[in-house]
């Protein structure tokens, strides 16, 4: 998905707008992760990008979507920009030994 989304459109109220748009990004993440993930691969990783325009689009985490939006909506933008690309990603183990993991003697 790469768009760029109007905040003010003639029309329409800006919070039914604004839960339009997110609305439409969460039914495109949920239909790429719902895909056929190619062999090798353990799930499906995110590529994304946001800004004002195009042009001035920074890498960021899929997580930091919405506070992005929400943000750019408090400083009253007229628009931004999003690009999410869906990519196969596979899962490194962890290390032995790290914390975090628990084992079946520490449940006991």
């Amino acid at each position: 998905m790469r768009k760029t989304f109007q905040l003010q459109v003639e029309g329409k109220h800006p919070d039914r707008l604004l839960e339009a748009i997110k609305h439409e990004i969460r039914k495109y993440i949920k239909r790429e992760r719902r895909r056929e993930l190619p062999e090798g691969s353990d799930f499906w990783d995110f590529d994304c990008k946001f800004g004002a325009a195009q042009e001035s689009a920074e890498v960021i985490h899929l997580s930091a979507i919405t506070g992005l939006i929400d943000g750019v909506v408090k400083e009253g933008g007229k628009q931004f920009y999003i690009e999410i690309l869906a990519k196969p990603g596979k899962r490194k183990p962890r290390p032995e030994g790290e914390q975090g993991a628990a084992t079946d003697s520490e449940e006991e």
